[in-house]
Formats: structure tokens, C-alpha cells, sequence
């Protein structure tokens, strides 16, 4: 079952000639009555169900792609620390009622501003110093692990991958390097339904008969890369163009490729602009972008080889 200690059992057992297959302990049928659990008893189902075909082995990559999705998943940790961080000094400036003039936070005048701050106790002072070194300190940190990765990025096998990627609206390197590391070979989805659904894009359903009822999304998969494609889907708010950093990203793609990504581009602003006129709200359309952009790039996917 798969677990905390990753793939190395497997490629321990592979690389010896012995067949091996990691199952996700979620997807494992269990019988609702069944209250004893033992490893005598784990066993002996676990090779029921394999000899019945009701296990179904997950994707396993291979060391390097492991080790990439190791350095971005660190880089993810050190972008959620930087915005706690910086939470927790917006509740301690709430507590001193201290309000910043402006509109936006965390630009340069934001943080001369936090420097002119005046407290009448000491101890103040240096609560705000350390709030603001911790903040520094993981800010560098995610720019040391942004940086990694545009070093290592390029020699990967799939860094074809991840440039194809980039050519479509809203998903920039680090972006495009995430999806890749977590997902690995697209290739291996014979259909876009199968990734959205991977995904746990798609609507629930309890149906029965002639009735139809769906629900919110399943939610199963990999939370991460759902995370990514949440957020890249409200880049298809505006009309479609193509603006000067999103052409720089797509010059020297292949033409399959760039029009794969205007497709995108026409399908999935309009609509978004029409699901948005219906009077939907905005975070469920921006699901539904979501799972539409899935399939286009997977079929991006298809028309890029990786590096041999």
C-alpha cells in the first residue's frame, strides 16, 4: 500500500526481477461491517482482491522525477510559511490598530511603511523586527528554490513538457514545472476525462433510476495540482490575447502547440464569461475552467515528446 515510505520498496523489489504494484489504501474495497483489523487479516484480503482484479496500481515514477517533485513540493512549503508569516504580522499590527494608508500590501511602499512604524514599548519594536525576518527569510527561500529550479528544470527528461505548457494562458514556469512533477507521464490518460477525473474535477453523482443527481466535485486525486489549475483559471477572466510575457513563452514552441493554447484561449474565456452571466458564482466557474483546462493540456501533452 502506498504510504510514508514512498517508492523505494518498489524499485527495491523491481530491480531484483519481483512483481510489484503500489495500491492507494483509498481506493482499496472494504466491507462497511468489517470491524477487526489485523495484519493476518490485511493480508489475506489484499490477496483476495488482487486475485480478483480489484486492485488498481497507481502511477510510479521514476527517481528523478521524484526528486523533482520533492524540490517543488518544498518550494510550495516555503510559499505557505511566507504567507503565514505574513498573516501573523497583520493580526499583530491589528492588535497595535495600526492601518496601512494605501491599497495594496507588500509593495515597496507597504514595507517603508512597516519600517517608519513607532511603538511605545520596546518589546514592540522587537515583535515587529522578528515578524519582518521571518518574512524575509522565506521569502529567500522560495526565490532559492524558484532558482533551483530553473536550473534543474532543463535537464529533465520532460522539460519539453513543461515549456509546451507554458503556451497556455496563465500557467507560467513554475506553474508548468508543478503540474509535470506531479502528474508525470500525461501520456498514460487514454482520454482528457480520465485526467479530470483523476483530478477530482468531475461532479459527484447519486443517480438511480431515471433520476440524476449531481453534487460538487469528488475531490479525489492530487490536491496539488488541482490547487494550480484553480488558480490558473482565473486568468481567463479577460478577452483572449496573447500580452508580452506570454508571447516571450511561446516563441520557439511548435505550431500544434501555440494553437492548442489560442483554442484554449477563445473556448475558455467565453465561457467564462457566459457561465459568469448566467449568474454563476465565481469560484464554482473558475472549477468548471478548471476542469476544461485539464484537457487542453492534455492534449498539449500528446503533441510534445519527452527529452531522450
Amino acid at each position: 500500500e502506498a504510504g510514508p515510505c514512498g517508492f523505494g520498496i518498489h524499485r527495491h523489489l523491481t530491480k531484483r526481477g519481483e512483481a510489484c504494484m503500489i495500491v492507494s489504501p483509498s481506493m482499496i474495497p472494504k466491507r462497511s461491517g468489517d470491524r477487526i483489523k489485523t495484519d493476518r487479516r490485511d493480508s489475506g484480503m489484499l490477496a483476495r482482491l488482487h486475485r480478483a482484479g480489484e486492485l488498481r496500481a497507481i502511477y510510479v515514477p521514476d527517481a528523478a522525477d521524484e526528486a523533482l517533485r520533492d524540490l517543488v513540493r518544498a518550494r510550495e512549503d516555503a510559499v505557505v510559511v511566507g504567507t503565514q508569516a505574513k498573516y501573523r504580522l497583520k493580526a499583530f499590527l491589528l492588535r497595535q490598530g495600526r492601518r496601512y494608508p494605501g491599497r495594496e500590501g507588500w509593495t515597496l511602499a507597504y514595507r517603508r511603511w512597516l519600517t517608519d512604524l513607532s511603538f511605545p514599548d520596546t518589546a514592540q519594536h522587537v515583535a515587529l523586527q522578528e515578524y519582518r525576518d521571518a518574512i524575509e527569510e522565506t521569502e529567500a527561500r522560495s526565490t532559492r528554490l524558484t532558482e533551483q529550479l530553473r536550473q534543474l528544470v532543463p535537464t529533465w527528461r520532460w522539460a519539453p513538457v513543461v515549456a509546451a505548457l507554458q503556451a497556455l494562458r496563465g500557467i507560467s514556469f513554475v506553474t508548468a514545472a508543478a503540474l509535470v512533477a506531479e502528474l508525470g507521464d500525461l501520456r498514460r490518460f487514454g482520454h482528457p476525462r480520465e485526467l479530470m477525473a483523476y483530478l477530482g474535477l468531475v461532479p459527484s453523482e447519486h443517480s438511480s433510476g431515471p433520476t440524476v443527481r449531481r453534487g460538487a466535485i469528488t475531490k479525489a486525486g492530487n490536491p496539488h495540482v488541482r490547487r494550480l489549475l484553480a488558480e490558473a483559471a482565473w486568468a481567463y477572466q479577460g478577452v483572449p490575447r496573447i500580452g508580452r510575457q506570454h508571447g516571450y513563452r511561446q516563441e520557439g514552441l511548435p505550431k500544434r502547440v501555440c494553437d492548442v493554447a489560442w483554442k484554449a484561449q477563445l473556448r475558455l474565456t467565453g465561457r467564462f464569461k457566459r457561465l459568469v452571466a448566467r449568474g454563476k458564482a465565481k469560484p464554482k466557474v473558475a472549477t468548471a475552467i478548471a476542469r476544461e483546462l485539464a484537457g487542453f493540456i492534455w492534449a498539449i501533452a500528446q503533441e510534445v515528446a519527452p527529452a531522450a
